[in-house]
């Protein structure tokens, strides 16, 4: 099913209240509308939208902004009011910046420009789908948890603790399994419970992900009950939170499972007598979802019942054995390869065909009905094949692919491995050799062509003299202890070139290194020490979703700017987050991402992306940098929409100072 026929699918099912006030474009977009969704119900100015929204149930609303007796904005802001989750898309040929900032603030969930551009449109339709799709299914999540309540209670196995780790409530299912008598278990630690040759990482990653990082955990724990008899549990346990943050407790939900490590076992003795074992890995490719939304029971059901699902209809392929159920949502099949009666090539269509098939069919799993999605990863070439097939689930979901030939991944891996250690060797190699050095790449005034800042950017000098650019050093740096080294030395350089030039010097950081303690005092020193010239110093705040606290970041921020520092955004214009970063960063210079920048003479929603940003910016007194300048083209362009500052080839390289 490709991608317009999988959103009309479910846009197919939307009410959707269209409120326009010019009747040609009313009319003549009503029918665009009507090829996407059930019924689209027309409204010509925001009061009488308001009137039809008071009365009528819908999915979505589109509105225009400028109209008469009560506009756009009016009209969201009544409704926000009553709705405050209501999917709401603005559809205008407004694109000024205030208008464009106050649909912000009133939470819409998208912008399109007027005429229709049917890709942005399907783009956003497709993100109503998903919105829609976690309200409906917090929905059903919350009536399945009252209903599962007592039934959970009875069949798995709870405690509590408080945030020390203590026992404060057991159930009987937890004192049946265990041996123990509440009175026994109260007031004691979980080890009272813990097998010793359970491996201490297991506990330490457990603690790290519920303490530190405050998200839940599962895994398989094996104890000791009372009589010494030892059993295994799929152990799920989330940390409870106040409204502030701050952990008041953790609760831990259990099943038994020491019968259901047998399929594990199984597949492993099947692999091993196998000579040419051809293994398919499939996996539920929501399975992280069901998680956040579902109880342990119902996710149990559906991995039961896809089971049952794919045991009736993979078997008309070829005749398996049997499927392994794994857990999490994995499932694995087995056959030697002179048992197969088909060859691969074949094989491979026949998965695809009934991958598709499968990912268009429903599971009745009682209450709602499971859209079942699959991804495939198969493996039957190579050593260590189920590893390979493990492998290529999991470059399915980085890639958000659904099917894979992984063979020879566990090799590739291997020497993939072998690479980043050579790599991390390099990078320790230079850091002790001082090669790890700092490229200045000018920044000009768009109005007097004069170099006006500098951005420090990180090289490594390898031993051949040959200079590497970031892509081949620093992800693997950041996996390691060097990272933090590189930045401070970084650093270092720029506040020591920063003494010998009469310009700004322009600094990347990412979360991470604001995160780090160690880099946050070198900042601070460095800051100290060089007080007069603070004042000619940017720190670049680098995207990363992988924030772990942003009142460290915000709180750094405020400290810095006592120095005089100034705060600039980087790939501005990139993501949705970058609004909600402007709000608690303030910066004061918005870098705007080289996507938009780079084709922004061919495209024109680049240029009316790029014409709001500059127009945003000048409204709250922040100067612009446009990137990626290649050409007398690129510059002059940026330069007529008032776009402060260019930085690109097309006025110099990284070149050391």
């Amino acid at each position: 099913m490709d991608r317009l026929e999988k959103i009309i699918k479910y846009s197919k099912k939307f009410k959707v209240l269209y409120v326009e006030d010019n009747k040609e474009a009313r009319e003549s977009t009503k029918m665009i509308f009507d090829e996407f969704f059930k019924e689209t119900i027309t409204a010509v100015n925001g009061k009488d939208g308001y009137e039809k929204f008071s009365s009528e149930v819908f999915d979505l609303i589109i509105t225009d902004i400028n109209m008469p007796k009560e506009n756009g904005l009016e009209m969201i802001k009544k409704i926000r009011k009553s709705n405050s989750n209501i999917p709401i898309l603005v559809l205008s040929a407004y694109n000024k910046s205030d208008f464009f900032m106050e649909s912000i603030k009133l939470n819409v969930d998208g912008y399109l420009l007027k005429p229709i551009d049917i890709e942005q449109l399907l783009d956003m339709i497709d993100k109503i789908i998903q919105k829609l799709k976690l309200i409906n299914n917090a929905k059903t999540n919350l009536h399945l948890l009252n209903e599962y309540k007592e039934v959970t209670n009875k069949s798995a196995i709870i405690s509590k603790t408080d945030p020390k780790g203590i026992i404060t409530y057991v159930n009987e299912e937890f004192c049946k399994i265990s041996g123990y008598r509440k009175d026994e278990l109260i007031g004691k630690n979980h080890n009272i419970v813990r097998h010793p040759n359970t491996p201490k990482t297991t506990f330490k990653n457990m603690w790290d992900t519920i303490k530190n990082k405050k998200k839940i955990w599962k895994g398989i724990v094996r104890n000791l009950s009372k009589n010494g008899k030892s059993y295994y549990v799929d152990a799920t346990i989330k940390p409870i939170l106040d409204t502030n943050g701050n952990i008041i407790e953790y609760i831990a939900s259990r099943h038994i499972i020491t019968d259901i490590m047998n399929p594990k076992k199984q597949l492993d003795d099947a692999i091993k007598n196998s000579k040419e074992p051809i293994v398919i890995y499939i996996k539920l490719e929501d399975f992280n979802t069901l998680e956040e939304f579902y109880d342990n029971e119902t996710i149990e059901t559906i991995q039961d019942k896809t089971k049952i699902y794919l045991e009736k209809e993979i078997i008309k392929i070829c005749n398996f054995d049997k499927i392994y159920q794994l857990g999490n949502g994995g499932f694995a099949l087995i056959i030697e390869k002179s048992r197969c009666a088909i060859n691969m090539d074949y094989l491979i269509k026949q998965l695809k065909d009934f991958q598709e098939k499968t990912n268009k069919d429903v599971i009745d799993i009682g209450n709602i009905d499971y859209d079942i999605s699959i991804i495939i990863s198969l493996a039957y070439q190579g050593t260590r094949r189920l590893e390979s097939a493990k492998l290529g689930i999991k470059e399915l979901l980085k890639t958000k692919c659904d099917f894979i030939v992984s063979n020879n991944f566990a090799s590739i891996k291997k020497e993939q491995a072998k690479k980043n250690m050579k790599t991390i060797l390099m990078i320790k190699k230079a850091i002790n050799e001082h090669r790890i050095v700092s490229y200045f790449q000018p920044i000009i005034n768009n109005k007097t062509k004069k170099i006006e800042k500098y951005e420090s950017l990180v090289r490594l000098i390898d031993e051949n003299g040959q200079v590497l650019s970031p892509f081949f050093f620093l992800n693997i740096a950041k996996k390691g202890k060097y990272y933090s080294q590189i930045t401070n030395i970084v650093l270092k350089n720029s506040f020591e070139v920063l003494k010998n030039i009469n310009t700004d010097i322009s600094i990347n950081l990412s979360a991470l290194d604001i995160e780090d303690n160690f880099t946050r005092e070198c900042i601070f020193n460095l800051l100290k020490e060089n007080k007069k010239n603070t004042s000619r110093v940017i720190f670049e705040l680098l995207e990363d979703e992988n924030v772990k606290n942003f009142q460290t970041i915000k709180l750094f921020i405020y400290e810095i700017k006592k120095f005089g520092v100034k705060i600039a955004i980087d790939d501005f214009g990139a993501g949705y987050s970058n609004f909600e970063r402007l709000l608690g960063f303030q910066p004061d210079i918005l870098k705007i991402d080289g996507c938009l920048i780079k084709d922004i003479t061919t495209n024109n929603y680049s240029l009316s992306v790029v014409k709001n940003i500059v127009s945003f910016a000048k409204e709250q007194n922040m100067q612009t940098v446009a990137e990626y300048i290649e050409n007398e083209k690129i510059y002059n362009l940026v330069k007529d929409i008032g776009i402060d500052f260019s930085q690109g080839y097309y006025f110099g390289k990284p070149l050391s100072l």
